[in-house]
């Protein structure tokens, strides 16, 4: 089939991959020239540096004769005379702290194709097309979609809402091998061409098919993120804070007794500084502003989202409450940038405010490493006297006074053995437990450490 995908962000690109390779023909537009560019460069590193997702390069450079990236809207309007489907994949951030989500971005392109449309096939607008809401979107957006069709004059369409479900950092993996594939429309000709679409996932019993209305579809998308996001901040901020309120409770141990209940699982029961990124806090925040509008409490959603902002604030504050420790004029090292493991997406990422912070504290300088992110991160904070981004971890840590570690990198579980090493002995502050299974040594070479999940550990 023919599919055009509108938006080229950590959405559009997986899916769109995923798409040419399952054998359809796909246009991916976006107003970005550069990350056009580099998305379509062939160039698997090139790719990986725009958008570092595990297999995106090596499924973009194997199905390049089935996919093309453009900023030529030209391209589009031609390829809509023949096309099938139109993702919508435009990214939909929250106004400020409101909770409402800014549709800008996606009222732009939405009336841009929808002009096209109406102009389809010399305007006889013969080939019937669905426009997928891809995007996170209010739970009403299917009727907002039609009203911005209907008034440009678009016929034969339909509107559908198809939420994913992605995890950043196994996003390939997960549209390859998705656990659920949910389709929300009115007409059963909408749901018969989604088939089409997804016939690898529609034919595979491992895989669950789930055909809903479009408000069904995107509501069970906002809802399951905070769900998620609730299992996260309750861990943070009543698992943890037991850990860290009695001695003996080890962490750890607790997480044992806790995951082998089937009805409780395991997922979520990884204590943290905080719950970054672009899905969990946003769109927790529009259930909330959408549930408020209608007038219906939302002291639950409300919460889940301050006991995430306080546990960053409780975990950042405890060097001085507990260690009385001095930040002005000190040298720190942050170990990571991004919000998670295994991408170099930085929104949400605790180090965004961690570094505020530091600045607030006039620390004296802050060495800044990350596998993957420090490029995105300079945008924000460029390099100065003040902060430094170094190629590794041994020379951010290097005559550091404070060791912050943000992001849960496999290599930082390696951290110990530089730092017993070391002459100086920073105090370690772990908000990801990277370093657990050496508190004990490291405690017994006169390191104070802060971690997630721990009392205050003073130095031997």
């Amino acid at each position: 089939m023919n599919i055009l995908y509108i938006g080229s962000g950590f959405v559009g690109a997986c899916s769109a991959a995923v798409s040419a390779s399952s054998g359809h023909h796909v246009l991916v537009y976006d107003i970005d020239e550069k990350k056009i560019q580099m998305l379509g460069s062939g160039d698997r590193d090139i790719i990986e540096t725009c958008l570092y997702e595990k297999g995106l390069g090596d499924l973009l450079v194997r199905n390049s004769e089935r996919i093309q990236f453009t900023i030529d809207y030209t391209k589009v309007e031609a390829f809509l005379d023949n096309c099938d489907v139109v993702f919508m994949c435009l990214p939909t951030p929250e106004i400020g702290e409101t909770g409402e989500s800014n549709l800008t971005y996606y009222f732009a392109a939405a009336k841009k194709l929808a002009q096209a449309l109406s102009k389809r096939n010399q305007g006889k607008q013969e080939k019937y097309v669905v426009i997928v809401n891809k995007s996170t979107v209010p739970i009403d957006m299917v009727d907002k979609t039609q009203e911005i069709m209907d008034e440009a004059g678009v016929k034969n369409y339909g509107v559908v809402s198809n939420p994913e479900f992605l995890v950043e950092g196994k996003a390939v993996e997960g549209s390859i091998k998705p656990n659920r594939v949910v389709i929300g429309a009115w007409k059963q000709k909408d749901f018969e061409i989604m088939q089409k679409i997804y016939q690898r996932f529609y034919d595979d019993p491992n895989v669950q098919y789930l055909e809903i209305n479009p408000k069904e579809a995107a509501a069970g998308k906002l809802l399951a993120n905070f769900t998620l996001f609730n299992k996260l901040a309750v861990c943070f901020d009543v698992i943890g804070r037991t850990c860290e309120t009695f001695a003996n409770l080890d962490y750890e141990n607790i997480r044992k007794v806790l995951a082998s209940d089937p009805r409780i699982g395991s997922w979520g029961l990884y204590d943290s500084l905080y719950a970054g990124g672009s899905c969990f806090i946003k769109d927790s925040r529009s259930l909330a502003y959408q549930l408020q509008t209608a007038g219906t409490q939302i002291n639950l959603v409300k919460e889940t989202y301050l006991a995430n902002k306080r546990q960053l604030k409780t975990f950042i504050e405890r060097a001085e409450k507990e260690a009385k420790f001095d930040w002005k004029d000190k040298k720190v090292a942050l170990l990571g940038v991004a919000f998670k493991r295994d991408t170099n997406d930085i929104r949400n990422s605790p180090s965004i405010d961690i570094v505020k912070f530091l600045f607030d504290k006039q620390v004296k300088k802050i060495n800044c490493f990350d596998p993957a992110a420090i490029s995105m991160f300079k945008n924000i904070f460029p390099e100065s006297e003040q902060i430094k981004y170094v190629s590794n971890e041994l020379e951010a840590v290097k005559e550091a006074e404070v060791i912050i570690i943000a992001t849960d990198w496999p290599q930082f579980r390696g951290l110990a053995d530089i730092l017993l090493n070391e002459n100086n002995k920073s105090l370690i502050m772990d908000g990801r437990r990277m370093l657990q299974h050496r508190y004990s040594d490291l405690q017994q070479a006169g390191f104070e450490i802060i971690a997630v999940g721990s009392p205050f550990i003073k130095g031997l």
